[in-house]
């Protein structure tokens, strides 16, 4: 017994997109963590310069990111 042609083309699509979607999800996760760790990289780039602003304008400063002023915390 065989498939049929049509029978044979249609799971041989049916797999085929099933292949290529496995691997778009593969490629989407390998982004996804490379995303992350993106983030954490600069999550600590930010908790460094953090440092260095409050060790030069103190603890209670507030800083406006649009225009730079530092002012005291109320």
């Amino acid at each position: 017994m065989k498939l049929t042609k049509e029978e044979l083309g249609r799971v041989q699509e049916l797999n085929n997109a099933f292949s290529q979607a496995k691997m778009a999800l593969g490629e989407m996760e390998l982004k996804r963590h490379g995303m992350l760790k993106e983030m954490d990289n600069l999550r600590g780039s930010f908790a460094e310069e953090e440092q260095k602003l409050i060790s030069k304008y103190g603890a209670d400063s507030v800083i406006n990111l649009q225009t730079g002023e530092v002012t005291e915390k109320k």
